[in-house]
């Protein structure tokens, strides 16, 4: 009997309490009271914005280190450039120190030695080949530039017996260097052999104004590859 009671005095509680949530006036009211002030903050807040951004007032900037581009000056591509500065526009069309254009080949640190000294033939030796490998193509392609630069002297087979010398019955009376077979040139490293061919050694001209950059290390890789072959067969 007593549990009974407990029961029907816990089940008439909740009843109650759901009717005091749902039908109280005062919650209602609340709530409602909630979304208006909320609305209200929110328009208020809304057109304080639109009326500040929309003033006549003009505004000081903070102070700016960099003008230039904070305001850069609009500037054709072909114009002419020498009187920038008169302009106010500070504009340097050299490029940065230390630094490469993309698609160029590194410079090569050595200029051509006084007559009579070999400082920067000898320090040559240390500037490596930056072609590691050629392609097939790129190695059709050097030894098209080697027999049409170098083959007149050197010969086809880089073994001195050029055109020019043809065994000494050619017009150049002396025997032209043989690449191949001598081991001079068969350990000359790569960068002497670029510093010779760009400024000339000897009896042999500068290459500079035939050959690229590129072109002199594809020539060169031509042949050490041939160097190294030809040490492979013995």
């Amino acid at each position: 009997m007593a549990l009974t009671i407990k029961k029907t005095i816990y089940i008439t509680t909740n009843i109650n309490w759901l009717n005091l949530i749902v039908k109280c006036p005062t919650t209602k009211e609340n709530y409602k009271r909630t979304r208006m002030n909320k609305f209200l903050a929110i328009t208020f807040l809304t057109a304080v914005v639109v009326l500040t951004s929309c003033s006549d007032v003009k505004r000081k900037p903070g102070s700016i280190y960099m003008p230039d581009m904070a305001y850069s000056r609009a500037y054709e591509s072909y114009d002419d450039h020498s009187k920038l500065k008169e302009k106010g526009i500070h504009y340097d069309a050299r490029p940065v120190a230390g630094t490469i254009a993309r698609g160029k080949e590194m410079p090569f640190p050595y200029a051509q030695d006084a007559a009579g000294d070999t400082t920067n033939y000898t320090l040559s030796k240390s500037v490596p080949n930056p072609i590691d490998s050629l392609s097939v193509v790129d190695a059709k392609e050097a030894e098209r530039l080697y027999l049409i630069n170098c083959g007149i002297c050197h010969g086809a087979k880089l073994d001195g017996n050029g055109p020019l010398y043809k065994d000494g019955n050619g017009p150049y009376a002396a025997k032209p260097a043989a690449l191949v077979g001598d081991a001079k040139y068969e350990n000359m490293p790569d960068g002497q052999m670029f510093y010779s061919v760009a400024y000339g050694k000897n009896l042999m001209g500068s290459y500079a104004s035939q050959l690229s950059k590129r072109q002199r290390w594809m020539v060169i890789k031509y042949i050490k590859n041939k160097q190294a072959a030809a040490t492979a067969s013995k």
